[in-house]
């Protein structure tokens, strides 16, 4: 076990760690979930997440044991994930956990929302992640600001063209909301943006659900979208069939 002595650069702000993840990249795989984020998506079901502070501080080394005890699961597949929060936040921090990894042979992903494309960023995409999931919001800047509470979707739109240019593997990922982001305009929209793409192996589609509103109430937070429904069968089947147009896999989460 390689010994080393804790500063920040090797200590990560951890919200939460789940084992056996079947839903955040191939295989299965160990998911940790980093502390903050700069946005405020209103469906999401993670909201004790956007804080920076309230993680838990673990050690690279700590979280590598952690992957090594888990290896013989991951199979050919498998490996480790790291999303959030959002956890490009930590890109500097991230690049000596992801080399750790990478040295012992485990598969490495990003499940981010692009919004960060430093030269820490830049090295830790270039040199140790195997696989970026970028969550595209909204394909409007008036839709973006309303989703999320920020201005300027180019951001992620950026990071995909930085990516797409590395010739590495992507995967997008897209919340559909009923009468929001499920408009066939807006996602003919999303499939003609990046159907030229070569790195981008499929979209997975993560139907809308209430599942985190508990945990808003708990933090005091209003809920803008109760009002907001479920899809319907036939909803989903409409968004796989226009984006079946242009990507090569859509999955349904």
């Amino acid at each position: 076990m390689h010994r080393t002595i804790k500063t920040s650069e090797n200590l990560l702000s951890v919200h939460s760690i789940e084992s056996f993840g079947t839903h955040d990249g191939p295989g299965i795989r160990m998911v940790v979930f980093l502390q903050g984020c700069k946005l405020k998506c209103l469906y999401c079901h993670n909201p004790d997440t956007i804080s920076t502070s309230g993680g838990k501080d673990y050690d690279i080394e700590e979280l590598v044991e952690m992957a090594l005890q888990m290896k013989p699961y991951f199979g050919k597949k498998g490996g480790i994930t790291v999303s959030g929060g959002e956890p490009l936040l930590q890109s500097k921090e991230l690049i000596p956990f992801f080399k750790r990894l990478k040295d012992e042979g485990i598969h490495t992903n990003i499940d981010t929302n692009g919004r960060i494309l430093n030269h820490f960023t830049k090295e830790l995409l270039d040199e140790y992640s195997d696989l970026v999931m970028l969550d595209i919001k909204h394909m409007t800047e008036e839709g973006y600001l309303a989703l999320t509470g920020m201005k300027n979707k180019e951001t992620t739109f950026n990071f995909a063209k930085y990516r797409e240019a590395s010739g590495k593997k992507m995967w997008l990922r897209y919340v559909l909301i009923p009468g929001i982001t499920n408009k066939p305009e807006l996602l003919h929209a999303m499939g003609r943006y990046f159907e030229n793409y070569k790195t981008v192996e499929k979209i997975e589609l993560q139907p809308y659900h209430k599942l985190g509103i508990h945990k808003w109430e708990a933090l005091g937070w209003d809920y803008q979208l109760k009002d907001a429904r479920e899809n319907t069968r036939e909803e989903i089947k409409d968004a796989v069939d226009i984006l079946g147009l242009y990507f090569k896999e859509v999955k349904i989460n």
